[in-house]
């Protein structure tokens, strides 16, 4: 697809988007409303996002304002929904719930409309990532001179459908993303950065090229049956855990934003979030890590030697 090709379709799909999104919130306020609960959380102010965090303070709400934040928050795609201190490179997230009660023709109405909102939201990530032809550097401009303020996480994210959930119940999700990688790949990653010979605040040019080759040979002198991790901490999550009786099953999902139970038959339980402090955070059935040795602290690289 040519760059123009790819403009058009940025805009047309776009604009679908947004007049999906609200004609479906447009749905949900002329349905039953069961119950809701949804959790403020403190928005990240700008130059605060790699900040470590430690505690996290919920503000909670019910029934028709948590409504109304819930289908604000489905809207809430530009910077200029924000408030001007909240930084636009971490996305503001609102876990909880929206709960109606639908007969089998609404339902299969607003079932409709939720897969084609997240179709969009898929061809729109497409669109971008993809048929844009573009390097992750160069779709910033590509969007924002299109669509100038656009949250890009925000449009990604698909709208989650409960179906008769018996209870929905919330928690924190701390995680690490764990990669195994080779040797050589590393190596070819330091090699690379060192020919850049660029400076790296905040190094001097000199001092750089002094610690990656430090790097480097730290990587040859491993043995050749070392296995490398990459291990990187993601910050902690909102979650939900939903329990369907019928079946005896629960599922977890992500909870940046209000997921939506359909019920036609009873109104789901609904548990509150509580605040998070990562001295009091128990984890559950945690299995014992196997030992690693931090090799590379700025790549979050390990070894098992």
């Amino acid at each position: 697809m040519n760059k123009y090709d790819a403009i058009d379709k940025l805009n047309n799909v776009f604009s679908e988007l947004e007049q999906h999104i609200k004609e479906f919130c447009s749905q949900l306020q002329q349905t039953d409303l069961l119950s809701a609960a949804v959790f403020s959380l403190p928005e990240i102010e700008k130059g605060n996002e790699n900040a470590p965090i430690s505690q996290i303070e919920v503000t909670p709400y019910q029934d028709e304002e948590a409504l109304a934040l819930g289908l604000q928050h489905f809207q809430r795609l530009f910077m200029h929904h924000n408030e001007h201190k909240t930084s636009t490179k971490s996305a503001v997230r609102l876990p909880g719930v929206l709960c109606f009660q639908v007969s089998g023709a609404k339902y299969v109405a607003l079932n409709q409309a939720i897969i084609e909102i997240n179709r969009l939201k898929a061809e729109l990530e497409h669109t971008i990532t993809v048929e844009s032809g573009l390097p992750p550097e160069q779709r910033f401009e590509f969007v924002h001179d299109r669509l100038h303020g656009l949250i890009t996480l925000n449009a990604y994210r698909s709208l989650v459908l409960l179906t008769n959930p018996s209870s929905v119940r919330f928690g924190w999700a701390n995680k690490n993303i764990i990669k195994n990688v080779k040797a050589e790949e590393i190596l070819q990653q330091l090699e690379k950065s060192l020919d850049a010979g660029r400076s790296v605040p905040p190094f001097s040019r000199e001092v750089w090229a002094d610690m990656v080759s430090s790097e480097m040979e730290e990587i040859r002198r491993l043995p050749s049956y070392a296995r490398l991790k990459i291990k990187r901490p993601v910050k902690v999550q909102p979650i939900a855990r939903v329990w369907y009786s019928e079946i005896q099953k629960q599922v977890q999902h992500p909870c940046p934003m209000p997921l939506i139970a359909l019920c036609t038959d009873g109104t789901p339980k609904i548990g509150e979030l509580a605040d998070y402090n990562v001295e009091t955070i128990q984890h559950k059935h945690k299995p014992k890590a196997q030992p690693l040795r931090l090799i590379i602290e700025r790549l979050h690289l390990y070894s098992d030697v």
